[in-house]
């Protein structure tokens, strides 16, 4: 594999900070393919200003409450306001499909009907009302859109067969063998095209959601998304989250996940790489889309915990060192309902399987960090926030020290990314009036003028202002 050389010089400064980074690395042909395209800039759709802060919380109905029901989720609305959340993306409300059902309740993105609601969880009603309490309290709603597939038993089946696609012997399939409680949809059917667009309108108009997150949006041609966020947008403003990495996305999407990432944090707490190549990943990403594209950045999503293991098993002791740097690095943190409660179980994805709700000092460590990303425009998403910048220092391999400042907004972080105690002396020091909000006086500001540290293990440091 072709590699080549890249060297990063930054220069940032702001009224009490002067930050000077400089790092090197290499990465291959493959994950350069896609640096900057200046015409995305120029076609990129423009999200919603209140996203701009925007922080984002995944629920998962089936599990949520010992009900599963949306009434009783509206419950906790007043809590999550309280951690910091602004956008609640919730999966797939809709009836589940039977025939060829996984488990005794079924996968949510198996979709039986694109307009109604899952008994299970109430009615049309429940969830307007819902959304009105949301947009009362001063957050959003996103709905997960399974714009790929459907269930077997969808109308469409067998009133418009030539809505799917077919195997060589002329048999309608799922999109992966695997998933063989679904059937794909053909996008080359322009009436099914129009079809998935009436449906995404419905919820927009009826039930007044702000966006949705669209499933293995990679999957979707590129220019029905398009041509859905265009229409979408005449009715209102909406954010649009793609389950997918590529950059082109960004022509239709706001934010992508930031998949790399949340496995380089993996890898990393398994001893597999170092914080010197977070550090390079975090800056390549930078450069890689759009100035104003978002990524989601996480440890864990629905799809992590059922089937690769709670953030314990694959983080380890460094579980909440990784939540902290994952809500302070571009650009828009998630939680997944549960991890403020500490859980630390899979959740089954096919049976009930409820979260067991605790008081966990891991909901005042999401407060803080989520209410700081509200706050500081530092940490603001897109072209609103403040760039990153690591700071070198002489234990770069373990210790990872870097830098958001946008203003006189800044923010500085000195995580230990090692199960072993390390010391660090960083070329430029933290210099100028701070409070530190993970500390025990977390509204104290204070002088702060060095440039070494010593670091218990997964030990982090967070210094910000004003």
């Amino acid at each position: 594999i072709n590699k080549m050389k890249i060297i990063t010089y930054r220069v940032f400064s702001a009224v009490f900070l002067t930050v000077f980074f400089s790092a090197c690395g290499s990465h291959s042909d493959s994950e350069t393919a896609h640096l900057p395209v200046t015409t995305m800039d120029a076609i990129q759709k423009k999200a919603p200003e209140w996203s701009q802060n925007a922080t984002i919380y995944e629920v998962n109905l089936r599990q949520f409450s010992e009900s599963g029901t949306i009434a009783a989720f509206q419950e906790s609305l007043p809590r999550l306001k309280e951690m910091g959340v602004k956008i609640l993306w919730l999966m797939p409300i809709q009836p589940i499909g039977e025939k060829n059902r996984k488990g005794t309740l079924g996968s949510y993105y198996s979709i039986k009907n694109y307009t109604a609601v899952n008994p299970e969880f109430g009615t049309l009603a429940d969830f307007k009302n819902m959304v009105r309490a949301a947009h009362e309290s001063g957050m959003f709603v996103i709905l997960d859109w399974v714009a790929n597939h459907t269930a077997w038993d969808h109308p469409w089946v067998s009133e418009h067969p030539d809505w799917f696609t077919r195997d060589s012997s002329g048999n309608m399939q799922p999109p992966v063998a695997d998933w063989h409680d679904v059937v794909d949809l053909n996008y080359e059917n322009h009436a099914m095209r129009a079809a998935m667009l009436d449906a995404l309108k419905f919820w927009v108009r009826e039930a007044d959601v702000d966006g949705f997150r669209c499933d293995v949006a990679e999957m979707v041609p590129l220019d029905f998304w398009r041509a859905a966020r265009s229409a979408l947008d005449v009715i209102k403003p909406v954010f649009m989250l793609a389950e997918g990495e590529k950059a082109e996305l960004h022509e239709a999407f706001d934010m992508t996940y930031g998949s790399k990432f949340h496995h380089l944090l993996n890898s990393l707490a398994m001893g597999e790489n170092t914080a010197n190549d977070l550090a390079e990943h975090i800056i390549l990403d930078e450069a890689a889309y759009p100035a104003d594209a978002y990524r989601m950045q996480f440890t864990t999503n629905h799809d992590e915990n059922s089937w690769n293991g709670t953030v314990f098993e694959r983080l380890g002791d460094g579980a909440e060192a990784c939540a902290v740097l994952a809500g302070l690095v571009p650009d828009m943190p998630l939680v997944y309902n549960g991890q403020e409660a500490g859980m630390d179980k899979r959740l089954d994805f096919f049976e009930k399987d409820p979260i067991e709700w605790r008081e966990h000092h891991y909901f005042e460590i999401y407060k803080i960090l989520l209410n700081l990303n509200l706050e500081n425009k530092a940490l603001w998403n897109g072209k609103a926030g403040g760039t990153f910048a690591r700071i070198a220092g002489d234990n770069d391999a373990a210790v990872l020290a870097f830098t958001r400042t946008n203003g006189e907004y800044a923010v500085a972080g000195i995580f230990n990314l090692s199960g072993d105690k390390q010391s660090v002396q960083l070329s430029e020091a933290i210099s100028g009036n701070f409070r530190e909000p993970f500390s025990a006086k977390p509204s104290e500001v204070r002088t702060v003028q060095n440039n070494k540290f010593d670091l218990n293990p997964w030990e982090y440091r967070v210094f910000v202002k004003p």
